[in-house]
């Protein structure tokens, strides 16, 4: 009896202890309950005023494009309807997964996700793990957080095209370092400058970019003449683009969202956005920049004073693993080459000309796609965006010809400068990796006339493209008309006389083959644009090897024909073509049709093929890329003597005589 009275007392004290540990876990539940509940209160009267980004716990971290708020979909007690839970009644520091109203049907649902960290030393087949001092936890902690880190950026950088992580770690309010000249600093502006709608596309962007953008815009814009921030969202799938972006917006004053119902690309957007924007002035800008003080005055100063002007700050760069700022050296303007691809290029020349370069607007052939200032009636009676340039790529080339051609020109503000992020790639992936090649064919074909087929014997993939199918450019030609639009010969010679026009003579232009080696004369994209030693490397055929010889005996090599074969000792290299046709005798060669050698004028020496350790040796007559080797090797001027590897030919891929 007494057994059993002790069994039942037992059993008694194990239920208490078991309901007051429950008790004790429902009142921790309502006291957190409370405490959050007052802190997001307080947070929602803050953000009013000065609204903060929402912190993300788990900064970094690669997460699915669809989801918003975290959950664990195994836990029914943790489901969320789309009907329910209002985005406002979470704290922003919530907000960091949601599953979004627009799911992607075509992704399959991606796995959950189980962490472990093993640290070194750790018996796992013993009961009990071996000690460790506090000094080995601690360095092995570093490593593994190290280690993490790595991963997380590596992880950042695969997704966006930048250092993400470092990018969270910055201010959304950061204040670049004064770059301006002097003279721009303490300049005043009239009162009556008319009123700005700054357009900021987005597709995708990262969070702490996007928000840093718009506030950097409402940081350093003037409220007496910035009338809004239009935020067009051209499709995103990320979920922290869809409400959350919206919720946070709504606390900003000037900013409006407009979202598109399908993928419009750089100019569909923009044009979206120009259309929606009330402003006197647009300004379309990327979703990855940062304004410095005094920006946006010098640019409606400039549209006001010509309404055709189309004008852009001097373009600073943000680089993309650092997020280190690098201001630009002024002067500078925006050109394209041959192959209709946009770069800054510096102008010494203005220096000279003008004394006072550091605070005057300088002229552009063209402008790049980052920060753009036009007037809104004349951007919109010029034709806007060209709607058949799709997604991106060429589409500020198109618009740069456009707007000089018909009436209007473009320049570069040096009192206003930007910051633009420098991508180590391109995002997302392209659906249609010939887009961007039908694009310039849309130029080429509506503005270019005759001088079209000097890009086609440089991008042979269009030419191709082009011979399989015709652009339907009939309206932009009849919108080039009512304009009443000056040809292309009009732009080369008045707004880019420095763009060399090739001659691309027959038998003396191409790619320059060698005989010996079967490989061809080669300076790969992305070494020194200045100029350097040449090499051999095998025949691409895309047309990006091709060079000229011309009348004036200048071996002309690139996209921009800018640089000449020279010699240095017995070394070929690159350099510097003269300005104006002027002659240099050290530049000047001779091709000998008979015997395919390549005569260095002022030595008199031949061209030749010197291979590589390694380097496989060709016979005369072997079929053009018959080895199955990679060829590399250098340039040199030797004694001319009959060898195969001092016999060339220049060989054009394509003949657009039909274009």
């Amino acid at each position: 009896m007494k057994l059993s009275s002790m069994k039942l007392w037992i059993r008694v004290g194990a239920l208490r202890r078991r309901m007051l540990c429950l008790w004790l876990l429902l009142l921790t539940f309502a006291l957190l309950t409370l405490l959050f509940s007052d802190l997001f209160n307080r947070n929602g009267d803050r953000s009013q005023q000065n609204p903060s980004p929402p912190r993300r716990p788990l900064q970094g971290i690669p997460i699915s494009p669809d989801l918003e708020v975290m959950v664990d979909s195994k836990d029914p007690a943790l489901e969320l309807s789309m009907d329910l839970a209002p985005l406002n009644s979470l704290q922003e520091d919530q907000l960091l997964f949601v599953p979004s109203a627009q799911q992607n049907t075509r992704e399959p649902p991606q796995k959950k996700r189980i962490y472990k960290v093993f640290l070194p030393g750790v018996n796992k087949d013993a009961s009990t793990p071996a000690p460790l001092t506090h000094e080995e936890m601690g360095k092995e902690l570093r490593l593994n957080l190290d280690s993490f880190g790595k991963d997380l950026e590596l992880a950042a950088v695969k997704k966006y095209g930048f250092n993400e992580v470092v990018s969270e770690r910055i201010s959304l309010h950061r204040r670049l370092p004064d770059a301006r000249h002097p003279e721009c600093v303490g300049k005043e502006y009239i009162m009556s400058l008319p009123s700005a709608s700054i357009i900021i596309c987005f597709h995708d962007e990262a969070w702490s970019t996007l928000l840093r953008t718009v506030h950097s815009v409402l940081d350093t814009a003037p409220k007496r003449f910035l009338h809004e921030v239009l935020l067009v969202d051209d499709l995103s799938q990320h979920g922290h683009l869809k409400s959350v972006l919206s919720e946070y917006l709504a606390h900003l004053d000037r900013v409006r969202l407009i979202r598109s119902s399908k993928r419009l690309g750089v100019g569909g957007c923009r044009s979206l956005g120009a259309a929606r924007a009330a402003g006197e002035v647009l300004v379309f800008m990327d979703s990855h920049c940062e304004c410095q003080r005094g920006w946006l005055e010098p640019l409606l100063e400039r549209v006001t004073q010509d309404r055709t002007r189309v004008v852009s700050p001097i373009i600073d760069v943000i680089d993309w693993q650092t997020f280190q700022y690098n201001a630009t050296q002024w002067p500078v303007r925006g050109v394209f080459d041959w192959r209709l691809d946009f770069h800054w290029d510096s102008n010494p020349q203005l220096q000279e000309e003008d004394s006072d370069w550091g605070c005057s607007a300088c002229e552009s052939p063209a402008l790049g796609g980052g920060v753009l200032a036009v007037d809104k009636h004349f951007f919109q009676s010029v034709g806007a965006y060209d709607p058949g340039m799709l997604l991106w790529g060429a589409e500020q080339i198109e618009l740069s010809i456009r707007v000089w051609s018909c009436g209007g020109s473009m320049e570069v503000v040096p009192c206003s400068r930007v910051a633009h992020l420098d991508h180590h790639h391109i995002p997302y992936q392209i659906p249609d990796q010939e887009q961007t090649q039908k694009n310039k064919i849309r130029i080429a074909d509506t503005w270019m006339d005759t001088y079209r087929k000097i890009y086609y014997r440089r991008d042979t993939q269009a030419h191709f493209i082009r011979q399989s199918e015709n652009p339907n450019i009939t309206e932009h030609l009849r919108l080039k008309r009512n304009l009443g639009c000056r040809n292309f010969h009009w732009y080369l010679t008045g707004v880019y006389p420095q763009l060399y026009i090739p001659q691309d003579r027959p038998a003396l232009s191409g790619e320059l083959y060698n005989v010996g080696t079967s490989s061809c004369a080669d300076y790969p994209r992305g070494r020194d644009p200045h100029g350097g030693a040449m090499m051999i490397a095998p025949c691409s055929g895309t047309g990006s090897q091709h060079c000229e010889l011309n009348s004036q005996g200048e071996v002309r090599w690139g996209p921009m024909e800018d640089l000449c074969l020279d010699a240095k000792g017995d070394s070929v290299v690159l350099s510097p073509c003269p300005a104006h046709q002027q002659t240099n005798s050290k530049l000047q060669w001779k091709f000998i049709k008979l015997s395919g050698q390549l005569v260095h004028q002022e030595s008199q020496l031949c061209l030749e093929a010197v291979k590589e350790e390694g380097f496989p040796e060709n016979h005369a007559g072997q079929p053009r890329g018959s080895s199955t080797q990679t060829i590399r090797g250098r340039l040199l001027l030797r004694r001319c003597m009959h060898h195969p590897r001092q016999q060339w030919h220049f060989e054009q891929l394509v003949a657009p005589k039909g274009v």
